[in-house]
């Protein structure tokens, strides 16, 4: 595999710009076209990941394709805005080239607006570099090393959805809003889930006032304060362990371009075979259509947890 800063590597990178902008030109990927991931780029190019990053670039610069949150990299519609110019919100948090100074908050900016698009895999400290148009070495006037980045995105995020003080009445409307607040922030960053551990969990200030409000929110309940910790770990471990399964799907989607129709289509006559078999009638008897429904999912676990928790109080 060829070096980025190589002789070999600067003529690939030239190869893989100019045959995505002919294939682009001749309408052979057209608008909306989603385009392959960074690492799938380098795997068919033979390229390092930081040669395919650069190539990348060039074409978003030359204003050819554009990241959209929940379809990657894509073909940019011919006369839409430019990366310096978004023309709506849609663009809001995603990558791009930028030109203002450098400082830790935009640092941490563009890895969430590439772990926004592309997945945590994508973050690396050479393909964060190459988005800021510095070099690696300088990044770590920010951040220690990748472990420390991530932290601190994850912070950031906890910190942009802080909980409001809202006039709600009652401990379950207040954890009902607060869980449904957590899984809002989980779908805007499916990486985040990853990041939560409830073994290890990090010092995130900001993280840390999301439980803080929530154990706030059960003040008037007559339970230890252990009691509540506990509770409250519970209810974040429904929003991170349906806000994981999301995250798969996000993340398939992203590197293999598969969705959960095509997964279960490849897959239509193995589990028709098994469920004719007679060995799971229950199974067999229902419509399947909570397959995907994560949202409904949520919900559902929600409300039981809750209602348990009801009942606890009541002994």
């Amino acid at each position: 595999m060829n070096s980025p800063g190589s002789a070999a590597g600067r003529g690939r990178y030239r190869q893989i710009v100019d045959d995505f902008r002919s294939r682009i030109t001749a309408g052979e990927l057209p608008n909306g076209a989603r385009l392959p991931s960074i690492r799938q780029v380098a795997q068919d190019w033979r390229v390092a990941l930081a040669t395919a990053t650069k190539a990348m670039a060039a074409l978003r610069d030359e204003g050819l394709i554009e990241p959209r949150v929940g379809a990657g990299t894509v073909v940019r519609a011919a006369g839409s805005a430019g990366p310096s110019e978004p023309d709506d919100d849609k663009h809001a948090g995603l990558p791009v080239r930028v030109k203002a100074p450098i400082d830790r908050e935009l640092v941490l900016r563009t890895a969430i607006g590439i772990a926004d698009v592309e997945g945590l895999e994508a973050v690396t400290m050479r393909r964060l570099a190459a988005e800021l148009g510095i070099a690696v070495m300088s990044l770590y006037r920010y951040v220690a090393n990748k472990e420390d980045l991530v932290e601190q995105m994850a912070d950031m995020a906890f910190g942009a959805h802080q909980l409001p003080e809202l006039g709600l009445v009652g401990w379950r409307a207040k954890l009902e809003f607060g869980a449904r607040q957590q899984w809002a922030m989980c779908g805007q960053h499916p990486w985040l889930p990853r990041v939560v551990s409830f073994t290890r969990p990090l010092l995130m200030p900001q993280a840390m006032s999301h439980t803080e409000w929530f154990l706030a929110a059960l003040e008037d309940v007559d339970l230890p304060l252990e009691m509540k910790l506990r509770e409250v770990i519970c209810l974040v471990s429904i929003v991170v362990t349906y806000g994981t399964s999301a995250a798969a799907e996000f993340e398939a989607r992203q590197e293999r371009g598969e969705t959960m129709a095509h997964w279960w289509r490849d897959r239509e006559g193995r589990a028709d075979e098994l469920l004719a078999s007679g060995r799971f009638p229950y199974l067999a008897a229902t419509s399947g259509d909570w397959i995907g429904d994560l949202d409904g999912l949520f919900e559902y676990a929600l409300a039981r947890h809750l209602d348990g928790f009801a009942l606890l109080l009541e002994t």
